[in-house]
């Protein structure tokens, strides 16, 4: 790359650790989606499991340097068999989002999930996929047999009182429109949510989602005068930073992008970070953030 086009790639500043995530099943998952950002899948082994003493080191450290929420996301984080045991370390340090398909939310987890919660000062939360208002909607994007076995997890969910955040993607196209959001309200009302909570995430054009809907356009970048007042602190990453089996990444979006990962310790990567990947654009233009 000319001296000139790294002039003109912009740079994010970390500018407060206030966020770690964890990639606590790697790549792994029980489902194969066709628009998975990480192609995570029941055979995709490019990141693995994070042990419960890995995660802790990386507690510990994350404590140190003012880390106030942790995330854990994968492939399908409840595939790690120290997942609950992770929730329980976490819990005493702060507040826990998990972001799960929900296909291994059953009676019995979601019941220790609720007890775990009510002893903790801090909150956990669940983040529940799902693309569809019904099985011919969804299960094309997730897998056969997928949609009735989400609803099963999120009702298990409810029934044990815990109310789980619903994400949806833009794939589902109808609910980008106050119609459809009603719509996906509905149906979570009929399966035991009373107060219903949605949150709608863009498409990033990496992963499976490039074959399945096409990669970005040449233009798609960003450049240091897209930047808001000079800065780029609504970017996720400007606040976070996270963490595999194989060290710590700039963010959850670039776990399969070599020049993603920033350094083996957390304190290796409280640098700046060039934002040089077409899916910092999607970011930027969309004010996506992986958070809660």
């Amino acid at each position: 790359m000319s001296n000139l086009q790294q002039a003109e790639i912009p740079a994010v500043e970390l500018r407060s650790l206030d966020t770690l995530w964890f990639q606590v099943s790697g790549t792994l998952c029980n489902l194969a989606c066709s628009h998975c950002l990480v192609s995570a899948s029941p055979t995709n082994r490019t990141h693995e499991h994070l042990s419960l003493s890995k995660v802790e080191g990386y507690l510990d450290e994350a404590v140190r340097l003012g880390v106030r929420e942790f995330y854990f996301t994968g492939g399908e984080p409840f595939l790690n068999p120290e997942m609950e045991a992770i929730l329980e370390r976490t819990l005493e340090l702060g507040p826990a989002t998990v972001l799960t398909n929900g296909l291994l939310l059953n009676t019995e987890r979601c019941a220790r999930l609720k007890q775990m919660s009510d002893r903790s000062d801090y909150s956990l939360d669940l983040r529940v996929s799902i693309d569809g208002y019904d099985s011919a909607s969804n299960d094309p994007i997730r897998g056969e047999g997928s949609f009735v076995r989400i609803l099963k997890g999120i009702g298990n969910l409810a029934a044990a009182g815990l109310n789980p955040v619903i994400t949806v993607t833009e794939v589902c196209s109808e609910v980008a429109s106050a119609k459809g959001r009603e719509r996906f309200f509905e149906v979570l009302r009929e399966h035991g949510l009373e107060k219903p909570r949605l949150k709608i995430l863009p498409v990033f054009k990496i992963g499976a989602e490039s074959e399945r809907g096409g990669d970005y356009a040449d233009w798609q970048r960003l450049k240091p005068e897209d930047a808001l007042d000079g800065r780029w602190d609504h970017l996720q990453c400007s606040s976070s930073r996270m963490v595999t089996a194989s060290g710590v990444w700039v963010c959850p979006i670039l776990i399969n992008v070599p020049g993603g990962r920033m350094g083996e310790r957390i304190a290796d990567t409280l640098g700046d970070y060039p934002l040089a990947h077409q899916a910092c654009w999607t970011c930027h233009v969309e004010g996506a953030t992986c958070r809660t």
